[in-house]
């Protein structure tokens, strides 16, 4: 989805946000998408809020083919 300072994805879980569960639910699905381990993957700004910046750590070509993969509509 496009906002105004970029694009973004959006991503639902079923975990409750209650001491970082959420957060860990949203690092375990990027992980398992984007292919790489969920110490890979952080949230780096935004633990508390509904919107998250996350970073993943892996290969970047095969990031950004995830990536490319996911914004094709």
């Amino acid at each position: 989805m496009d906002l105004p300072d970029g694009q973004a994805l959006k991503i639902s879980v079923s975990a409750v946000p209650d001491r970082g569960k959420a957060n860990l639910a949203v690092c375990a699905l990027l992980a398992r998408e984007f292919h790489v381990s969920k110490t890979d993957v952080c949230v780096v700004a935004g633990e508390t809020d509904r919107r998250k910046i996350v970073h993943i750590s892996g290969p970047t070509p095969d990031l950004l083919a995830v990536a490319q993969k996911w914004s094709t509509p």
